[in-house]
């Protein structure tokens, strides 16, 4: 161990304790889950730490433990949520098949237009909205839209994280998608 890079592990919370809460909560959504992968993160660091090996500062290193915390949080909490049905359209999105999509499958009005994405996601407005449709969403739904278009992991990843195929991960992106464009376009651009 390096003991003049890793520092006094008594003051890890104190330096880096509030990036690796912002961390967590961005990626998490849910302020006790946050804390308590920030607190199994700095456990965990600590009984590793005659493992560090410096390669990298001390705050890459607990944000690394950190994704693995919240990797294991999320795979706890796909073992306790009852997935939906995949083969049964829930009824909102089923009324939005009908609604939203003509005969030959294509949308019968183009989607209004949110404007850049990318500034849009820096609105902290936008953000509220965002996180107040994906609470609307089934849990386990929401969780993965966040892992898969929020995070940006793979798809196999997504699969193996909560235990689902790969066609299944498509059906519920694709109702995820559905309902966040309901709700987003009630919330954010009336």
């Amino acid at each position: 161990m390096r003991e003049d890079v890793l520092g006094d592990p008594e003051h890890w919370l104190e330096a880096h304790g509030a990036a690796l809460y912002r961390y967590a909560l961005a990626r998490m959504r849910d302020e006790h889950k946050a804390e308590e992968v920030v607190q199994e993160t700095l456990v965990s660091a600590f009984e590793a730490r005659s493992r560090f090996n410096g390669n990298a500062s001390v705050r890459t290193w607990l944000i690394g433990i950190l994704k693995h915390k919240i990797m294991d949080a999320f795979r706890r909490d796909a073992r306790e949520i009852a997935m939906n049905d995949p083969n049964e359209l829930d009824e909102q999105y089923e009324s939005t098949l009908d609604e939203d999509f003509g005969p030959t499958g294509r949308w019968r009005e183009k989607p209004a237009d949110w404007g850049n994405p990318e500034e849009l996601l820096e609105r902290d407005q936008f953000m509220r909205i965002l996180q107040r449709c994906l609470d609307a969403l089934p849990k386990r739904m929401a969780r993965l839209f966040w892992l898969r278009e929020v995070m940006e992991e793979d798809a196999d990843s997504v699969c193996q994280e909560l235990s689902i195929s790969a066609t299944n991960l498509w059906t519920m992106l694709y109702r995820a998608r559905l309902g966040l464009r309901v709700c987003l376009e009630k919330n954010w651009t009336e």
